[in-house]
């Protein structure tokens, strides 16, 4: 989360600087927009490897139904 944190500083950044600068706005607003994708892009990376951890921690567990008992009983 930090990665994503300093990458939307540096689009924030751009931005600012793109307001003084009004001559080379262009290419800073267009700088500022690729750090909010990279952003976005670390973020998605962030909450895949979230969901990837939490899928191995959950493993389904058996659970004992009706047909478990008959077995039981039989054995």
């Amino acid at each position: 989360m930090e990665t994503v944190q300093r990458l939307r500083a540096m689009a924030l950044l751009c931005r600012q600087s793109a307001a003084h600068h009004p001559d080379r706005s262009w290419k800073l607003l267009a700088e500022a927009e690729f750090w909010e994708h990279m952003a976005s892009a670390a973020l998605l990376e962030h909450f895949k490897e979230c969901a990837a951890s939490s899928n191995d921690v959950m493993q389904p567990q058996r659970t004992a139904n009706s047909n478990d008992a008959h077995r039981i009983a039989a054995a």
